[in-house]
């Protein structure tokens, strides 16, 4: 019997052959491979040729027990998964079984349901283990530059290929921190104008006041200090892409301007009279509802409709499943080479926290988090002590009284501060504000 390339597959030893019999049916029920041995030594020698992803064993057998059985698929078998099953549960062999490596152990009589549940949650966590190996041990899950193989990345990957094959202006949509200039550099890149520059500006991070003279350049005598003439980064993106990331941070003036060159392709530098021609496709990017700016009369909606022809929506990381395991083993292993440190590894504990945490920094927030445990952890183990505290289970955060809105916010920004170890640049990038922002906060709140 060949198993389908995605059906698990489950081996049941046991001595007793009506317990193999009721057991391989159940499983088979549920979808899975199911082969049985009716001994260790016949397990040991079917696994030599058979490949399996559970071994399911019972404690108490002739000659060789259990315990030896999980004790050798450990030592023999590093990709197979093994769990007890026993009618003579005790303390002591339940915590020998768990000490041997064994991931359930299954007190007989059981239901059905017990029984999946229990299977399920060990080949869970064999896959969770798998998504954290390094890249060089799994499959590839890399495409443009992005990580990622849930289908809201998928979905991503798809809308990069299309606007590859286009110089269409583009909108990237999405939180604060999940990625949206990786994107941008993704279509640049793997387009026709890969050759010419990619130049990202952060409209938010500009004054505006200096932001025309950034975007358009300027020419000597224009106004006190300028010196000498000096191109902008239209100029600058000529042939290639500019990426305008916050476009919603503009004022109404300067998306004016914008307009301007969308429609006619041209640029006035300030002090100049006359236009000059660009060619430049733009990628616009902005963590705001901009038909919610455009109905408060904050965002012109002419504009709007210039930059939307191809719309990206990128994936907050809390909707992206098991694509936060795969981020963090990438990170993991990047920060540790770059310290010269061995490769940490999660424990199950610590997965299942990275897994249950809401991110609300979504990918960046990851990103610091890693990075600050390679640093801080010592042995080659990332268990859930070595988490931010935020992060951990607390007795006392379910029976918490009403907050307000002001205290749910400082909570925030000290957690997310937190996160990105003190660094203030860091955090206001997490929470989408810049840093004079996030500094009127921290002292309105009290928080040096």
């Amino acid at each position: 019997m060949t198993p389908g390339p995605s059906r698990e597959t489950i081996l049941v030893v046991d001595d007793t052959a009506s317990t193999l019999e009721v057991l391989q049916r159940s499983l088979s029920s549920q979808g899975y491979v199911a082969y049985v041995a009716s001994d260790a030594a016949e397990a040991v020698r079917f696994l030599e040729c058979t490949p399996v992803d559970l071994v399911v064993t019972d404690l108490k057998m002739p000659k060789v027990s259990g315990i030896d059985v999980v004790r050798h698929i450990r030592e023999n078998h590093r990709d197979t998964e093994v769990m007890m099953v026993t009618g003579y549960a005790t303390v002591e062999s339940a915590v020998e079984a768990v000490k041997h490596g064994a991931a359930e152990y299954l007190a007989k009589p059981f239901t059905d349901e017990e029984l999946f549940a229990a299977v399920r949650r060990v080949l869970d966590r064999k896959k969770e283990r798998a998504i954290m190996l390094p890249p060089a041990d799994r499959a590839p899950a890399e495409c443009f530059g992005l990580l990622g193989t849930s289908p809201a990345m998928a979905r991503v990957i798809s809308s990069i290929r299309k606007a590859t094959t286009t110089s269409a202006t583009c909108l990237i949509v999405g939180e604060s921190g999940s990625g949206k200039e990786l994107v941008a550099r993704a279509i640049h890149y793997h387009g026709p104008r890969a050759p010419a520059p990619f130049v990202p500006i952060n409209c938010g991070g500009i004054p505006e006041g200096l932001l025309e003279s950034e975007l358009f350049g300027y020419v000597k005598g224009a106004f006190t200090g300028a010196h000498e003439t000096r191109a902008g980064f239209f100029q600058t993106a000529d042939g290639g892409t500019i990426f305008l990331d916050e476009i919603s941070e503009t004022s109404l003036g300067m998306q004016v301007k914008l307009l301007r060159v969308l429609q006619e392709k041209e640029v006035y530098m300030v002090g100049d009279s006359r236009p000059r021609r660009v060619d430049v496709r733009i990628i616009a990017a902005t963590n705001k509802d901009l038909p919610g700016l455009i109905a408060s009369r904050a965002f012109r909606e002419e504009l709007y409709y210039r930059i939307n022809v191809v719309t990206i929506e990128v994936p907050p990381l809390r909707e992206r499943g098991d694509d936060v395991l795969l981020l963090a083993g990438y990170f993991a292993q990047r920060f540790a080479g770059e310290l010269g440190k061995p490769v940490p590894h999660f424990s199950d504990k610590a997965m299942d926290a990275l897994m249950r945490y809401g991110w609300p920094g979504n990918v960046r927030e990851l990103e610091n988090v890693v990075q600050r445990m390679v640093v801080m952890v010592d042995g080659q183990s990332i268990d859930v002590p070595d988490l931010p505290q935020f992060m951990r289970f607390s007795a006392f955060q379910n029976g918490e009284s009403p907050r307000t809105l002001a205290e749910v916010e400082t909570e925030h920004i000290r957690k997310v501060c937190a996160s990105a170890g003190g660094n203030r640049s860091r955090a206001a990038a997490i929470l989408g504000i810049d840093r004079k922002t996030l500094r009127e906060k921290l002292k309105r709140a009290g928080i040096d």
